[in-house]
């Protein structure tokens, strides 16, 4: 899908304030090596959360990506089975190319369910694959605002920055995405570009 040009500018602007205002605490919290908060908002069980959070700081390899994925299921656990049947419904859509049936199932989600940050996600991922970057911004800010600690937001967030050849933002993202998931390979080669990007424009 083409990008409408003539609204596109003021949205991504909105959006990268929005994003950048999400990212700024726990992005400073975390260069300063504090623990980023818990969101009251989420679900899941809060305890496992935590623990393998902190697992997933040390883990490698095979480890980490068992890890994360166990992560990632809680995060997908929004209390409600219509909430997660959306939720799942968005995502099978998603993953056979129907980005405006995934997009329908999703907005229905957020609609329904603001609180639950996994909506807000996956709906962002939709937007992204339909190239429409300011709107995928403004989901992965809500989504972060209510889960500050979502790794893969904030690696959507670093790719939607590069596309729009905001580098500094882009490192932004993938710095603190890697705090959280230092193993991430996609984070590790994004960091080890973004590196070679600023040592050429120096």
């Amino acid at each position: 899908m083409g990008v409408d040009r003539f609204n596109f500018k003021p949205i991504v602007a909105t959006s990268v304030a929005i994003v950048m205002f999400s990212l700024s605490g726990p992005f400073l919290r975390a260069q300063e090596g504090a623990d980023l908060p818990v969101s009251a908002a989420q679900p899941g069980n809060s305890a496992r959360v935590e623990r393998l959070l902190s697992e997933l700081k040390q883990a490698e390899g095979g480890a980490a990506k068992r890890i994360a994925s166990e992560i990632a299921l809680e995060w997908s656990k929004s209390g409600s089975p219509v909430m997660d049947l959306l939720l799942k419904r968005g995502r099978d859509a998603l993953e056979r190319g129907e980005l405006s049936l995934a997009y329908e199932h999703l907005t229905a989600l957020t609609d329904h369910a603001p609180q639950f940050a996994e909506g807000w996600h996956m709906r962002a991922m939709v937007l992204y694959r339909q190239d429409r970057y300011g709107l995928a911004l403004h989901d992965l800010g809500r989504a972060l605002n209510l889960e500050p600690r979502h790794f893969e937001a904030m690696i959507g967030l670093g790719a939607i920055f590069e596309q729009l050849q905001r580098p500094a933002q882009a490192l932004q993202a993938y710095t603190l995405a890697a705090a959280l998931y230092p193993a991430h390979e996609q984070v590790t080669e994004a960091l080890g570009r973004l590196a070679r990007h600023e040592g050429e424009t120096l």
